[in-house]
C-alpha cells in the first residue's frame, strides 16, 4: 500500500475513534446523570439535582462535537459502507443520548418538590426501574463501540421490562391518589418521573435499531423493535 493511502486509512481510523470516544463519553454521562437524578430524589439531595441540571450544558457540547466530527469525516474522508453508516449512526445517536440527558435534567428539576418526608410507598419502585434503563444505555453504547448487532437486539428485549414497571407504578400511584387526595401533586410528578424512565428506554431501543442497522446495514423485524419513539422537539414535557 502506497505511504499516502496508508496515512490516509491512519487518519480515518483515528477519526472513527474519537468519534466512538466522543459517543461514549456522552452516554456515561446521561447514564450517569439518570442513576445520579434517582438518588436525589430518593434522598432529597437538592446539591446534586442542581449539579445534573448544570452539567447537562457538557452533553449539549458533546452532540455539537459529534456532529461536526461526523461531518468532516464524510467530507473529507468519503467513507464507504459500513464506515458511513456508522458516522451517521452517531449523529443520530448523540441526539437521542442528548435527550436522555434532558430526561434526567427533567428528573432533577423535581427534586426540590419533594421532602425529606416524604412517604409515597411507590416511590421505591424508581430505583429498579431506573437500574435497568442505565443498564441499557449502558449495554447499548457498548454495542455501538463493538458494532454487536446481536448485543443490540438484546437492549430492545429488555424494554418490555421496563414497560411492566411503568404500568405497576402507574397503577400504583392512581389507587394512591384515589385514597387520598393530599396525595394527588407528588404522586402526579412521581408518574412524570416514571414517564421520563419509560421513554428513557424507549431511546435506548432506538440506539440498537441505530446499532444494529450499522453494523449489518439491515433493519430488524417492527415486530421485534415495536414502534421507535420520536424525538419532540425542545426539551421532553413530562
Amino acid at each position: 500500500m502506497p505511504r499516502n493511502s496508508e496515512h490516509t486509512v491512519s487518519a480515518f481510523d483515528d477519526d472513527i475513534g474519537e468519534l466512538r470516544a466522543l459517543v461514549s463519553e456522552m452516554g456515561g454521562l446521561a447514564e450517569t446523570a439518570i442513576g445520579d437524578a434517582i438518588h436525589a430524589l430518593i434522598r432529597h439531595d437538592l446539591e446534586t439535582a442542581s449539579r445534573i441540571i448544570d452539567e447537562d450544558s457538557r452533553i449539549d457540547e458533546l452532540e455539537s462535537e459529534v456532529e461536526r466530527l461526523a461531518v468532516r469525516l464524510i467530507a473529507l474522508r468519503a467513507p464507504m459502507a459500513n464506515d458511513l453508516r456508522e458516522a451517521v449512526a452517531a449523529i443520530k445517536i448523540a441526539t437521542v443520548l442528548e435527550r436522555i440527558g434532558d430526561y434526567a435534567k427533567n428528573i432533577a428539576k423535581r427534586v426540590p418538590i419533594f421532602d425529606h418526608r416524604t412517604d409515597i410507598e411507590p416511590l421505591s419502585i424508581l430505583p429498579s426501574m431506573a437500574q435497568i434503563v442505565q443498564e441499557m444505555v449502558h449495554n447499548v453504547l457498548d454495542a455501538f463501540a463493538a458494532r454487536d448487532a446481536e448485543a443490540a437486539k438484546l437492549v430492545i428485549e429488555r424494554d418490555s421490562a421496563v414497560d411492566d414497571f411503568y404500568d405497576s407504578l402507574f397503577r400504583a400511584l392512581l389507587t394512591y391518589m384515589m385514597e387520598n387526595s393530599h396525595n394527588i401533586t407528588q404522586s402526579t410528578h412521581l408518574l412524570f418521573i416514571a414517564k421520563n424512565l419509560e421513554r428513557v428506554g424507549d431511546h435506548a431501543t432506538n440506539i440498537a435499531e441505530m446499532v444494529y442497522f450499522a453494523a449489518t446495514g439491515d433493519y430488524l423485524d417492527d415486530r421485534l423493535v415495536g414502534e421507535a419513539p420520536a424525538l419532540e422537539a425542545g426539551e421532553p414535557e413530562a
